[in-house]
């Protein structure tokens, strides 16, 4: 995850190569004399993650921070800390890791491994179903994740797409226990009828209020699998109670429906894991992640063949389920059938079947009587009773389905099929769709959530926003919800309005203390706090670096009026310097004269041509901005070395030893007589020189070679008959 360059809460900034020391930071960014919160990384129910530092073991952590309104719930701390410890137990490469758990003052909080990467709900937005191994892959991992809580009697109860992430190094990690069940609890949090979880993943039970087991987590991997293969979740529908009631009543589409290229083995796989009945799926995570890995290794899995076509059975309802279940349960579904029904309903169409045989037989060999045919009355409009006296008079027999229904009255008929006026056989069976009256459910509690958490909960919930008033409160938070009509709990339909009174904070409010925060921090953390006018005014500060809160106007714990101005002044920063002369300086001797300034240097690859006289060959020749210019602290010098300017080198050839010395001298050049050569036509002058042409620097040496002339030579020659000798006399 990304970090803000210079981030005023790291222990040190660095910006252009200087060196800002470390200021301390105030408590409230410092969890624990220990944590330091560098980020904000999501905001979930109950909680938001904060990136941070480990100041002891110097490294990254996430810091789960219970939200304000939960911190004062005793029954909600319970139940973070009991997350915590139950999470801190469980030890395993595919869960993310618990490491801390404390409270200072009122903020709890958890301590977590940071895991850089994906979650798998970002991953299926951004690029639709997964490959088939793939998504393998990833469920045998979380399944062994959930193995393991399994085995410590800790049941996830959220698992979902958000819940599994997706590491750099393409490592699973299951994370968020965060509405964990240990088997033996009795917390009022997790008893019976509680209904916890994310809607999508629900299983049956969880959607019921009826006790979960280790076999809803199952369910619910087998829900996000089905969505690694499709693209998609199982269920969609308006409302979270819509969800809720396809995972009870409804069977999911076949997965090779959507995508004949699914094997029918992983098919196979998901849909048994999301059987209704909790008794019809894999017992175990471990026997899911079994199946799992027999697939991927090629080998025959235990799921049977025949799961994606089986019926799907709603599971027994072990225990009353709460309002919620009961509204979905009762609405939408008939009761469970025992299994003695099953088996007079099996030898009732065995009977059935050999009489139709029987008949059958007889009318195509043109005995017998005809069937008699009865009109199906139209008992629509009619009261339930009166509907089924009607059509039982008639010598047909009924089935009841109860159907909610904004536009008919409870207890009366919306339907039958067949429709009325359709000849059908004696005996034969009517289904009656009578009206369960409009839906009711409970209004969420809104009291003490923020607005915008209210506003989503309502919509989540079927309702409709109604009128919003606002007024000022000293308990209740700036933008908390202080009352609702109609209150918690109380029955209604979908679509009812939901009116709130949204809190305005206290009339007189306190001045925080913002010295030491980034001005933009400091300025939300006023509004938050319900300053509306904010002025800012800059000074400089050797203390403070530029862009940070040095002093407020009215000062820390003032009282001020709401509506009044306040006064921020921000710190521009260490007041400027003078620019020091750096003129023949060498580098090193220029980073020196420039450290006591907070100043940088800068040498430019370029050189700055010079004459020999000016003495900078190799020094300092030239700095940008010149000597005297007012920098700010951090600034940085730009200097070139001095380098001596190249002349082109002239011919000398021709000319005398003194012309010659003269002429270069002239030009900036030295002349040195490296050597003669006899030469009667150019004796006393130059006849060769180097180099012969090209460029020196200045104060360079030419070397020249001067003609002389030949030596005299004197002949003696004595002839004899054997000798002759020849004698020569140099001078």
């Amino acid at each position: 995850m990304g970090r803000e360059v210079g981030n005023p809460w790291n222990g040190e900034q660095r910006s252009l190569g200087v060196s800002v020391p470390s200021r301390p930071v105030s408590e409230a960014r410092i969890l624990g004399d220990r944590y330091r919160l560098t980020g904000h990384i999501a905001r979930g129910g109950m909680a938001d993650v904060w990136e941070a530092e480990d100041l002891v073991l110097s490294r990254q952590v996430a810091v789960k921070i219970l939200h304000d309104q939960f911190a004062r719930d005793e029954a909600f701390v319970r139940r973070f800390q009991k997350e915590a410890k139950a999470a801190a137990n469980l030890n395993h490469p595919n869960i993310v890791s618990i490491y801390d758990w404390s409270q200072e003052g009122d903020t709890y909080y958890m301590v977590m491994e940071l895991i850089t990467g994906r979650t798998l709900r970002d991953i299926l937005r951004n690029e639709g179903a997964l490959l088939p191994r793939r998504a393998a892959e990833i469920m045998a991992e979380s399944a062994a994740a959930l193995a393991v809580a399994h085995e410590q009697d800790v049941v996830h109860r959220d698992f979902k797409a958000a819940n599994v992430m997706i590491a750099g190094d393409g490592t699973t990690k299951v994370a968020d226990f965060g509405i964990y069940f240990a088997v033996d609890d009795s917390d009022e949090l997790t008893k019976t009828g509680a209904v916890i979880g994310t809607a999508t993943y629900f299983s049956p039970e969880q959607a019921q209020g009826l006790p979960v087991d280790a076999r809803s987590d199952i369910y619910s991997m087998g829900v996000v699998l089905y969505e690694m293969l499709a693209g998609a979740p199982p269920f969609s529908a308006d409302s979270a109670v819509a969800v809720a009631y396809q995972h009870v009543s409804e069977p999911p589409t076949p997965l090779r429906t959507v995508n004949p290229d699914i094997p029918s083995d992983l098919e196979a796989i998901v849909m048994t894991a999301m059987e209704k009945n909790p008794d019809d799926r894999y017992q175990t995570a471990g026997e899911l992640r079994a199946d799992l890995l027999r697939y991927l290794a090629g080998d025959p899995i235990a799921a049977s063949s025949e799961a994606p076509t089986r019926m799907i059975r709603t599971p027994p309802a072990t225990v009353p389920p709460d309002e919620t279940a009961r509204a979905v349960a009762l609405a939408h579904e008939e009761p469970e059938t025992p299994l003695w029904t099953y088996a007079a309903t099996i030898g009732g169409l065995l009977v059935l079947l050999v009489a139709g045989i029987f008949i059958l037989t007889r009318l195509l060999s043109g005995g017998g009587d005809e069937v008699a045919e009865i009109t199906v009355p139209d008992v629509v409009g009619m009261d339930a009773d009166s509907a089924f006296d009607a059509i039982q008079d008639a010598d047909l027999r009924i089935t009841r389905t109860i159907e909610p229904s904004e536009t008919v009255p409870a207890g009366i008929v919306i339907s039958t099929q067949p429709e009325a006026g359709v000849a059908v056989d004696a005996r034969s069976i009517v289904r009656v769709v009578v009206s369960g009256g409009a839906e009711q459910f409970p209004v969420p509690t809104l009291i003490g959530l923020g607005r915008s958490d209210a506003e989503q909960l309502i919509a989540d919930q079927g309702f409709v926003l109604g009128p919003i008033s606002e007024s000022f409160s000293d308990t209740i938070p700036e933008g908390s919800i202080i009352d609702q009509d109609p209150s918690p709990g109380t029955a209604a339909p979908p679509g009812t309005q939901v009116s709130i009174e949204v809190s305005t904070g206290p009339r007189v409010l306190t001045m925080p203390n913002v010295i030491g925060l980034a001005k933009e921090s400091a300025e939300r953390r006023l509004a938050r706090d319900g300053f509306e006018t904010i002025e800012i005014q800059e000074e400089y500060s050797e203390e403070f670096i530029g862009g940070f809160v040095i002093g407020s106007d009215p000062d820390p714990d003032d009282l001020v009026i709401r509506g009044d101005t306040v006064t921020l002044i921000v710190s521009k920063g260490p007041p400027p310097v003078a620019a020091p002369d750096l003129s023949g300086l060498t580098v090193a001797q220029a980073e020196a004269a420039l450290e006591p300034f907070g100043l940088l240097l800068v040498v430019d690859a370029t050189t700055e041509e010079v004459t020999l006289d000016s003495g900078l060959d190799g020094l300092i020749a030239f700095q940008e901005p010149p000597a005297l210019t007012e920098l700010e602290r951090g600034s940085t010098i730009t200097v070139r070395l001095g380098e001596l300017r190249e002349i082109a080198v002239p011919s000398v050839l021709g000319r005398s030893e003194e012309e010659a010395r003269s002429f270069l001298e002239g030009l900036g050049l030295l002349m040195e007589v490296t050597g003669t050569v006899e030469d009667a036509a150019n004796v006393g002058l130059v006849v060769s020189q180097d180099p012969t042409g090209g460029t020196l620097p200045e104060g360079s040496v030419v070397g020249v070679v001067l003609g002389v002339a030949p030596a005299t030579t004197t002949t003696t020659s004595t002839t004899t008959t054997t000798t002759s000798t020849t004698t020569t006399t140099v001078p």
